[in-house]
Protein backbone atom coordinates (compact mmCIF):
# COMPACT_ATOMS: atom_id res chain seq x y z
CA UNK A 1 0.00 0.00 0.00
CA UNK A 2 1.30 3.33 -1.28
CA UNK A 3 1.09 6.71 0.68
CA UNK A 4 -1.51 7.93 -1.07
CA UNK A 5 -3.94 4.53 0.02
CA UNK A 6 -3.21 5.48 3.56
CA UNK A 7 -4.35 9.21 3.16
CA UNK A 8 -7.24 7.85 1.06
CA UNK A 9 -8.36 5.46 3.71
CA UNK A 10 -7.84 8.35 6.70
CA UNK A 11 -10.28 10.89 4.73
CA UNK A 12 -12.92 8.11 4.53
CA UNK A 13 -12.39 7.34 7.89
CA UNK A 14 -12.80 10.85 9.18
CA UNK A 15 -16.32 11.29 7.20
CA UNK A 16 -17.10 8.83 9.48
CA UNK A 17 -15.93 10.15 12.48
CA UNK A 18 -16.75 13.85 12.03
CA UNK A 19 -20.29 13.62 14.16
CA UNK A 20 -18.28 12.57 17.01
CA UNK A 21 -15.80 15.22 16.32
CA UNK A 22 -18.76 17.44 16.51
CA UNK A 23 -19.91 16.63 19.51
CA UNK A 24 -16.82 16.69 21.10
CA UNK A 25 -16.96 19.63 20.10
CA UNK A 26 -19.88 21.34 21.59
CA UNK A 27 -18.84 19.33 25.06
CA UNK A 28 -15.88 21.40 24.78
CA UNK A 29 -17.39 24.37 24.30
CA UNK A 30 -19.85 24.36 27.40
CA UNK A 31 -17.06 22.67 29.29
CA UNK A 32 -13.56 24.87 28.27
CA UNK A 33 -10.48 24.37 30.07
CA UNK A 34 -10.17 26.72 32.67
CA UNK A 35 -5.92 27.50 31.82
CA UNK A 36 -4.05 28.41 29.04
CA UNK A 37 -1.30 25.74 28.42
CA UNK A 38 1.59 26.39 26.69
CA UNK A 39 2.33 23.01 25.37
CA UNK A 40 -0.13 19.89 25.05
CA UNK A 41 2.04 16.46 25.69
CA UNK A 42 0.14 13.30 24.81
CA UNK A 43 1.75 9.84 26.06
CA UNK A 44 0.41 6.52 26.38
CA UNK A 45 1.78 5.54 29.39
CA UNK A 46 3.36 6.44 32.76
CA UNK A 47 4.32 2.72 33.71
CA UNK A 48 7.71 1.34 34.16
CA UNK A 49 9.70 1.75 30.86
CA UNK A 50 12.66 3.58 28.69
CA UNK A 51 10.29 5.46 27.02
CA UNK A 52 8.41 6.42 29.93
CA UNK A 53 11.17 7.90 31.56
CA UNK A 54 12.27 9.90 28.20
CA UNK A 55 8.73 11.31 28.11
CA UNK A 56 8.92 12.66 31.66
CA UNK A 57 12.63 14.07 31.47
CA UNK A 58 11.44 15.97 28.11
CA UNK A 59 8.84 17.26 30.76
CA UNK A 60 11.15 18.61 33.00
CA UNK A 61 13.57 20.00 30.46
CA UNK A 62 11.27 22.83 29.18
CA UNK A 63 9.25 23.00 33.50
CA UNK A 64 9.62 27.01 32.37
CA UNK A 65 6.64 26.55 30.23
CA UNK A 66 2.88 25.34 31.34
CA UNK A 67 2.48 21.85 30.18
CA UNK A 68 -0.32 19.87 29.96
CA UNK A 69 -0.20 16.09 29.88
CA UNK A 70 -2.75 13.51 28.42
CA UNK A 71 -1.91 9.82 29.32
CA UNK A 72 -4.40 7.84 26.89
CA UNK A 73 -3.55 4.09 28.05
CA UNK A 74 -4.02 2.11 31.32
CA UNK A 75 -0.71 1.77 33.01
CA UNK A 76 0.13 -1.48 34.39
CA UNK A 77 1.93 0.36 37.35
CA UNK A 78 2.56 4.01 38.74
CA UNK A 79 6.35 3.90 38.38
CA UNK A 80 7.03 7.03 36.52
CA UNK A 81 3.56 9.14 37.36
CA UNK A 82 5.65 11.09 40.36
CA UNK A 83 8.21 12.14 37.39
CA UNK A 84 6.00 13.23 35.91
CA UNK A 85 4.71 15.22 38.53
CA UNK A 86 7.71 16.95 39.68
CA UNK A 87 7.58 18.64 36.21
CA UNK A 88 4.90 20.62 37.49
CA UNK A 89 2.33 19.89 34.35
CA UNK A 90 -1.08 19.50 34.82
CA UNK A 91 -1.68 15.33 34.67
CA UNK A 92 -4.91 14.23 33.14
CA UNK A 93 -5.57 10.01 32.43
CA UNK A 94 -8.11 9.90 29.74
CA UNK A 95 -7.67 6.17 29.69
CA UNK A 96 -10.79 5.20 31.19
CA UNK A 97 -12.48 7.19 27.41
CA UNK A 98 -9.50 6.34 24.90
CA UNK A 99 -8.32 2.92 26.08
CA UNK A 100 -12.09 1.79 26.04
CA UNK A 101 -12.73 -0.99 23.25
CA UNK A 102 -16.33 -1.67 24.17
CA UNK A 103 -17.10 2.11 24.93
CA UNK A 104 -15.18 3.75 21.25
CA UNK A 105 -17.08 6.55 20.50
CA UNK A 106 -16.05 8.00 24.03
CA UNK A 107 -12.49 7.75 22.02
CA UNK A 108 -13.56 9.41 19.12
CA UNK A 109 -15.68 11.90 21.14
CA UNK A 110 -12.83 13.04 23.07
CA UNK A 111 -10.69 13.59 19.93
CA UNK A 112 -13.29 16.53 19.51
CA UNK A 113 -13.28 17.81 23.47
CA UNK A 114 -9.12 17.90 23.13
CA UNK A 115 -8.86 18.97 19.91
CA UNK A 116 -11.09 21.88 20.60
CA UNK A 117 -9.04 22.53 23.66
CA UNK A 118 -6.09 22.89 21.55
CA UNK A 119 -7.88 25.07 19.26
CA UNK A 120 -9.53 27.53 21.54
CA UNK A 121 -6.25 28.95 22.75
CA UNK A 122 -5.40 31.96 23.03
CA UNK A 123 -1.84 32.00 22.86
CA UNK A 124 -1.14 29.39 20.10
CA UNK A 125 0.26 26.17 21.95
CA UNK A 126 2.22 23.20 20.91
CA UNK A 127 1.22 19.63 21.01
CA UNK A 128 4.04 16.82 21.03
CA UNK A 129 3.55 13.62 20.30
CA UNK A 130 5.29 10.56 22.09
CA UNK A 131 4.66 8.20 19.96
CA UNK A 132 0.68 7.99 21.57
CA UNK A 133 -1.99 6.53 18.80
CA UNK A 134 -4.36 8.80 20.43
CA UNK A 135 -2.43 11.74 19.74
CA UNK A 136 -1.92 10.97 16.17
CA UNK A 137 -5.96 10.71 16.02
CA UNK A 138 -6.68 13.75 16.82
CA UNK A 139 -4.18 15.57 14.33
CA UNK A 140 -6.34 16.01 11.60
CA UNK A 141 -8.39 17.64 13.99
CA UNK A 142 -6.54 20.08 15.26
CA UNK A 143 -5.81 23.97 13.17
CA UNK A 144 -2.93 23.93 10.65
CA UNK A 145 -1.24 26.80 12.31
CA UNK A 146 -0.68 24.71 15.39
CA UNK A 147 2.76 23.08 15.06
CA UNK A 148 2.44 19.87 16.13
CA UNK A 149 6.27 17.75 17.20
CA UNK A 150 5.94 13.43 17.02
CA UNK A 151 8.73 11.72 19.18
CA UNK A 152 9.98 8.33 17.66
CA UNK A 153 11.93 6.22 19.72
CA UNK A 154 12.13 2.88 16.90
CA UNK A 155 11.26 1.22 14.06
CA UNK A 156 8.24 -0.50 15.24
CA UNK A 157 4.10 -0.62 14.31
CA UNK A 158 4.28 3.28 15.48
CA UNK A 159 6.31 3.54 12.35
CA UNK A 160 3.26 2.12 10.28
CA UNK A 161 0.18 3.45 12.54
CA UNK A 162 2.28 7.11 11.79
CA UNK A 163 1.87 7.58 8.18
CA UNK A 164 -1.55 8.90 7.25
CA UNK A 165 -1.16 11.64 9.41
CA UNK A 166 2.75 12.87 8.98
CA UNK A 167 1.27 15.77 6.76
CA UNK A 168 0.15 17.47 9.79
CA UNK A 169 3.28 16.92 11.49
CA UNK A 170 5.67 19.73 11.83
CA UNK A 171 9.31 18.12 13.39
CA UNK A 172 10.12 14.57 14.26
CA UNK A 173 12.93 13.62 16.59
CA UNK A 174 14.04 10.25 16.58
CA UNK A 175 16.62 9.04 18.84
CA UNK A 176 18.45 6.94 16.86
CA UNK A 177 20.63 7.44 13.95
CA UNK A 178 19.93 3.65 12.35
CA UNK A 179 16.38 4.23 12.70
CA UNK A 180 16.10 7.56 10.62
CA UNK A 181 17.64 5.56 7.95
CA UNK A 182 15.06 2.67 8.50
CA UNK A 183 12.46 5.44 8.29
CA UNK A 184 13.93 7.19 5.46
CA UNK A 185 14.23 3.38 2.90
CA UNK A 186 10.50 3.06 4.49
CA UNK A 187 9.63 6.64 3.10
CA UNK A 188 10.85 5.70 -0.66
CA UNK A 189 9.15 2.04 -0.49
CA UNK A 190 5.49 4.43 0.28
CA UNK A 191 6.38 7.37 -2.32
CA UNK A 192 6.13 9.71 0.46
CA UNK A 193 7.28 13.14 -0.44
CA UNK A 194 11.04 14.32 0.22
CA UNK A 195 9.43 17.78 2.34
CA UNK A 196 8.56 15.25 5.00
CA UNK A 197 11.91 13.41 5.26
CA UNK A 198 13.19 17.00 6.05
CA UNK A 199 11.08 17.25 8.55
CA UNK A 200 13.17 14.87 10.71
CA UNK A 201 15.37 15.90 13.60
CA UNK A 202 17.85 13.76 15.72
CA UNK A 203 17.96 14.12 19.65
CA UNK A 204 20.07 11.62 21.42
CA UNK A 205 18.53 10.55 25.03
CA UNK A 206 20.37 12.03 28.28
CA UNK A 207 20.76 11.04 31.68
CA UNK A 208 21.90 12.65 34.53
CA UNK A 209 25.45 11.54 35.45
CA UNK A 210 26.69 10.61 38.73
CA UNK A 211 28.41 13.11 41.09
CA UNK A 212 31.55 11.55 41.08
CA UNK A 213 33.75 8.64 38.90
CA UNK A 214 32.54 5.24 39.82
CA UNK A 215 35.15 3.30 41.23
CA UNK A 216 34.57 -0.66 40.76
CA UNK A 217 36.34 -3.92 42.33
CA UNK A 218 37.82 -6.18 39.60
CA UNK A 219 39.30 -9.01 41.78
CA UNK A 220 35.67 -10.26 43.47
CA UNK A 221 33.42 -12.18 41.55
CA UNK A 222 32.24 -10.84 37.98
CA UNK A 223 28.81 -9.31 38.23
CA UNK A 224 26.50 -9.56 34.94
CA UNK A 225 22.91 -7.24 34.62
CA UNK A 226 19.85 -6.88 32.92
CA UNK A 227 17.98 -4.16 33.56
CA UNK A 228 14.25 -4.17 31.49
CA UNK A 229 11.26 -5.59 30.59
CA UNK A 230 10.03 -9.28 29.62
CA UNK A 231 8.86 -7.97 26.32
CA UNK A 232 9.29 -10.42 23.53
CA UNK A 233 11.69 -8.24 21.67
CA UNK A 234 13.86 -7.78 24.68
CA UNK A 235 14.89 -11.73 24.68
CA UNK A 236 15.42 -11.88 28.37
CA UNK A 237 15.40 -15.52 28.48
CA UNK A 238 18.44 -15.43 27.11
CA UNK A 239 20.89 -13.94 29.81
CA UNK A 240 19.54 -16.71 31.62
CA UNK A 241 20.74 -19.52 28.66
CA UNK A 242 23.46 -17.09 29.16
CA UNK A 243 23.77 -17.90 32.68
CA UNK A 244 23.20 -21.57 32.64
CA UNK A 245 25.91 -22.05 30.03
CA UNK A 246 28.24 -20.05 32.02
CA UNK A 247 27.29 -22.28 35.04
CA UNK A 248 28.05 -25.51 33.01
CA UNK A 249 31.82 -24.33 32.53
CA UNK A 250 32.11 -24.14 36.21
CA UNK A 251 32.79 -20.42 35.91
CA UNK A 252 31.43 -18.17 39.21
CA UNK A 253 30.04 -15.40 37.33
CA UNK A 254 26.99 -13.82 39.21
CA UNK A 255 23.91 -12.82 36.70
CA UNK A 256 21.28 -10.31 38.17
CA UNK A 257 18.42 -9.53 36.48
CA UNK A 258 16.18 -6.16 37.64
CA UNK A 259 12.60 -6.08 36.01
CA UNK A 260 9.30 -7.72 35.58
CA UNK A 261 10.46 -10.83 33.22
CA UNK A 262 10.13 -13.96 35.82
CA UNK A 263 7.11 -14.92 33.60
CA UNK A 264 9.43 -14.43 30.07
CA UNK A 265 12.12 -16.84 31.34
CA UNK A 266 11.98 -20.65 31.50
CA UNK A 267 11.27 -22.04 34.80
CA UNK A 268 14.32 -24.34 34.50
CA UNK A 269 16.64 -21.36 33.67
CA UNK A 270 15.36 -19.24 36.66
CA UNK A 271 17.83 -20.48 39.43
CA UNK A 272 20.95 -19.24 37.29
CA UNK A 273 19.99 -15.51 37.65
CA UNK A 274 19.11 -13.51 40.62
CA UNK A 275 16.04 -11.76 40.30
CA UNK A 276 14.86 -8.25 41.73
CA UNK A 277 11.94 -8.02 39.83
CA UNK A 278 10.51 -4.28 39.04
CA UNK A 279 12.90 -1.26 40.82
CA UNK A 280 11.05 1.86 41.18
CA UNK A 281 13.73 3.92 43.39
CA UNK A 282 16.52 5.79 41.68
CA UNK A 283 19.22 5.35 44.11
CA UNK A 284 18.62 1.82 44.37
CA UNK A 285 19.15 1.20 40.33
CA UNK A 286 22.60 3.40 41.34
CA UNK A 287 23.63 0.87 43.66
CA UNK A 288 23.09 -1.82 41.59
CA UNK A 289 24.96 -0.29 38.44
CA UNK A 290 27.60 0.49 40.61
CA UNK A 291 28.10 -3.40 41.46
CA UNK A 292 27.34 -4.81 38.27
CA UNK A 293 30.57 -5.18 35.83
CA UNK A 294 28.70 -5.80 32.77
CA UNK A 295 25.50 -4.83 31.16
CA UNK A 296 24.00 -7.80 28.90
CA UNK A 297 21.32 -6.53 25.69
CA UNK A 298 19.85 -9.74 23.83
CA UNK A 299 17.23 -8.07 22.19
CA UNK A 300 16.17 -8.01 18.18
CA UNK A 301 15.13 -4.87 17.94
CA UNK A 302 16.17 -1.68 19.70
CA UNK A 303 16.09 2.29 18.83
CA UNK A 304 19.24 3.13 21.61
CA UNK A 305 18.26 1.85 25.17
CA UNK A 306 18.06 4.57 28.01
CA UNK A 307 19.79 1.61 30.30
CA UNK A 308 22.71 1.26 28.01
CA UNK A 309 23.74 4.81 28.71
CA UNK A 310 22.91 4.55 32.79
CA UNK A 311 25.24 1.41 32.62
CA UNK A 312 27.84 3.48 30.55
CA UNK A 313 27.19 6.31 33.01
CA UNK A 314 28.28 3.67 36.26
CA UNK A 315 31.23 2.12 34.67
CA UNK A 316 29.77 -0.97 33.10
CA UNK A 317 31.01 -2.69 29.63
CA UNK A 318 28.17 -3.39 27.32
CA UNK A 319 27.76 -6.93 25.77
CA UNK A 320 25.11 -6.17 23.19
CA UNK A 321 23.17 -7.47 19.92
CA UNK A 322 24.21 -5.39 17.00
CA UNK A 323 20.52 -3.67 16.87
CA UNK A 324 19.26 -0.08 16.83
CA UNK A 325 22.30 2.54 17.73
CA UNK A 326 23.96 0.13 19.64
CA UNK A 327 26.87 -0.55 17.02
CA UNK A 328 27.16 3.21 16.80
CA UNK A 329 28.18 3.52 20.20
CA UNK A 330 29.51 0.10 21.23
CA UNK A 331 33.42 -0.63 20.23
CA UNK A 332 35.89 -3.18 21.28
CA UNK A 333 37.34 -0.54 23.20
CA UNK A 334 34.21 -0.49 25.69
CA UNK A 335 32.28 -3.78 24.93
CA UNK A 336 30.90 -6.34 22.61
CA UNK A 337 28.61 -6.41 19.85
CA UNK A 338 27.50 -9.94 18.49
CA UNK A 339 27.67 -10.51 14.52
CA UNK A 340 23.71 -11.57 13.99
CA UNK A 341 20.95 -11.56 16.18
CA UNK A 342 20.41 -15.27 16.07
CA UNK A 343 19.68 -16.87 19.21
CA UNK A 344 22.13 -19.65 19.28
CA UNK A 345 24.84 -17.41 18.54
CA UNK A 346 24.12 -14.66 20.54
CA UNK A 347 23.89 -16.92 23.60
CA UNK A 348 27.56 -18.80 22.63
CA UNK A 349 29.34 -15.58 21.76
CA UNK A 350 28.30 -13.75 24.65
CA UNK A 351 29.06 -16.47 26.80
CA UNK A 352 32.53 -17.02 25.52
CA UNK A 353 33.56 -13.27 25.68
CA UNK A 354 32.39 -13.77 29.77
CA UNK A 355 34.43 -16.39 30.08
CA UNK A 356 37.10 -14.59 28.10
CA UNK A 357 37.53 -11.49 30.19
CA UNK A 358 37.03 -12.97 33.59
CA UNK A 359 40.36 -13.94 33.02
CA UNK A 360 41.67 -10.89 31.31
CA UNK A 361 40.19 -8.03 34.44
CA UNK A 362 42.34 -5.21 33.22
CA UNK A 363 40.34 -5.11 30.05
CA UNK A 364 37.30 -5.21 31.24
CA UNK A 365 38.14 -2.52 33.72
CA UNK A 366 39.44 -0.35 30.87
CA UNK A 367 36.41 -0.81 28.94
CA UNK A 368 34.40 0.82 31.78
CA UNK A 369 36.35 3.39 32.54
CA UNK A 370 36.07 4.43 28.43
CA UNK A 371 32.46 4.00 29.08
CA UNK A 372 32.06 6.56 32.42
CA UNK A 373 34.24 9.31 29.88
CA UNK A 374 32.22 8.37 26.45
CA UNK A 375 28.73 9.04 28.73
CA UNK A 376 30.48 11.87 30.00
CA UNK A 377 30.90 13.21 26.84
CA UNK A 378 27.68 12.69 24.92
CA UNK A 379 24.81 11.78 27.56
CA UNK A 380 24.93 14.55 29.53
CA UNK A 381 21.21 15.70 30.84
CA UNK A 382 22.21 19.11 30.51
CA UNK A 383 22.78 18.93 26.30
CA UNK A 384 19.33 16.71 26.36
CA UNK A 385 17.60 19.80 28.07
CA UNK A 386 19.16 22.61 26.06
CA UNK A 387 18.24 20.97 22.46
CA UNK A 388 14.55 20.38 24.06
CA UNK A 389 14.29 23.71 25.52
CA UNK A 390 15.97 24.74 21.62
CA UNK A 391 12.89 22.50 19.92
CA UNK A 392 10.27 24.10 21.94
CA UNK A 393 11.50 27.62 21.62
CA UNK A 394 12.41 27.37 17.58
CA UNK A 395 8.34 25.61 17.22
Amino acid sequence: MKYYHYILKRKIENIFILPFIILGRIIAFFNPLKDEYDVFFFFPFYHTGGAEKVHALITQAISNKKCIVYFTRTSVDTTFFKEFEKSGCTIKNISSFTDNKSLYFFNLMYRGIVASYINKQHKRAIVFNGQCNYGYKISPWINNNIKQIELIHSFNTFSWIRIPFIEFITTTVMISKVRIDNHLYQYKELNIPDKFAAKIQYICNGISLPAEPIVKDYSTTLNVLYVGRGTPEKRVHLVAAIAQKVKQENSEINFTIAGDVENAIPQELLPNCNLLGNIHDEKQLAAIYKQAHILLITSNTEGFPLVVMEAMAYGCAIFATPVGDLPIHIQHKNGYITSTIDEQIVVNDMTQQLLSLQTNRQVLEQMGKNNQLYATEHFDIQLFNQLYNNLFGQT
